[in-house]
């Protein structure tokens, strides 16, 4: 038996959200492997399980902006502790200031975008910095996208109206089309792809997945000369909600978001979508 402690426990609840019992002894069986844990509480049917990171905040606001003539845009999402704080004017004014200085600098990474310089001689960290004081909340910021390319659009969900937008989706595509990139941004928005396409994810997820399935299938009882179909049939359905151009579109579910995207002759190159603290 593993030695396990109360912190292996919990950490393995927040990523889950699976019971404390269950957690314990998922540890136990994975003689304290947090990755394999996480497989046996799926494979055991544990409603609502998978790896998420812990938040620091759960409040905030995406923000968007776009060149004038589409060319360029950019998504950032700044978190706070409370809806309080993200519906005031201040922190929506910081949040804008930070949008319209990447799109100036266009850094490299989050770390670059830190250090870089948002007034002389204040680097956006500082300027974050003293958000935290005059505000009286932590404020993170640790991610943004910008995207420069033949047509660059956005689109931005209010959950609740009386919040700033907490969803929010830049695309990039080949040639303008403003009507279809609406769409599709939409679409990203309802559906949280995580990648663009099946190629595009990782071999050792695939893998995983793979393995949770058949083991799954195994723990249903399922005939052993029926595993390879079933096992492939769960793989391509991982597909269809992980990889936007196998996703049935929000519109017409009859086609794939590939299938509108090659109806109007244009090729999604690129997507980035944020939900605030997820």
């Amino acid at each position: 038996m593993a030695n396990l402690t109360a912190a292996d426990v919990k950490k393995l609840r927040e990523l889950t959200g699976a019971g404390m019992m269950d957690c314990k002894k998922a540890l136990d069986e994975a003689e304290g492997d947090v990755d394999k844990a996480v497989e046996i509480l799926r494979v055991k049917g544990q409603k609502g399980v998978a790896k998420r990171e812990s938040r620091t905040a759960e409040n905030g606001a995406v923000v968007a902006l776009l060149a004038d003539d589409n060319s360029s845009g950019v998504l950032v999402e700044l978190k706070c502790e409370t809806d309080f704080v993200a519906k005031g004017d201040k922190f929506q004014a910081a949040a804008g200031a930070i949008a319209e200085h990447i799109a100036k600098a266009s850094p490299a990474d989050i770390g670059a975008l830190l250090a870089s310089e948002i007034e002389p001689g204040k680097t956006v960290q500082a300027y974050v910095d003293e958000a935290n004081a005059s505000l009286g909340e932590k404020i993170v910021l640790d991610r943004f996208a910008q995207y420069t390319g033949t047509y660059v659009a956005s689109y931005l969900h209010r959950t609740s109206p009386d919040l700033p937008p907490q969803v929010g989706v830049l695309v990039e595509l080949d040639k303008a089309d403003a009507e279809v990139a609406k769409d599709v941004a939409q679409h990203i928005a309802a559906f949280a792809p995580r990648f663009l396409s099946r190629d595009e994810i990782p071999a050792d997820v695939v893998e995983s997945e793979r393995r949770v399935a058949e083991a799954t299938a195994r723990e249903e009882g399922k005939p052993e000369a029926a595993l390879p179909k079933i096992v492939e049939g769960r793989v391509n359905g991982f597909f269809k909600e992980n990889a936007l151009l196998d996703q049935p579109f929000a519109k017409d579910n009859k086609k794939t978001v590939r299938k509108v995207l090659e109806g109007a002759g244009v090729s999604l190159t690129a997507f980035a979508r944020f939900r605030v603290g997820a």
